[in-house]
């Protein structure tokens, strides 16, 4: 079966946000351990607030791969990763990305393997 040329599309936006938790001093780090968790649920409670709901997709996802650089998310279609440190952050995030389509350049990260 060939895949589609162009596939219908649920949301306008998908944010997914690592919630990985390793132990305290694991070598890898975590999302979870820089403090993640309270921001993941900020931006939950900020989507549904907003009514954004309906075009922005959340998910709370496992590792990104980037572990030691955290907390991060990362918005499609666009492709772009963010590190945010604060509440704040994120409701500059939402502001700029989601509702105005700029970005938030001070917490984009450009991340390479």
């Amino acid at each position: 079966m060939e895949l589609p040329e162009e596939l219908p599309q649920l949301y306008k936006r998908h944010i997914f946000a690592c919630s990985t938790q390793r132990p305290p001093m694991h070598p890898k780090g975590s999302c979870g351990a820089n403090g993640a968790l309270p921001l993941w649920e900020h931006l939950g409670n900020r989507i549904e607030a907003l009514g954004l709901g309906a075009e922005v997709g959340f998910t709370a996802s496992g590792c990104l791969g980037f572990c030691t650089t955290g907390p991060l998310l990362v918005i499609y279609p666009e492709g772009v990763w963010y590190r945010p440190k604060t509440t704040e952050d994120i409701d500059r995030i939402i502001t700029s990305h989601l509702q105005q389509e700029e970005l938030a350049e001070d917490l984009v990260v450009v991340l390479s393997r």
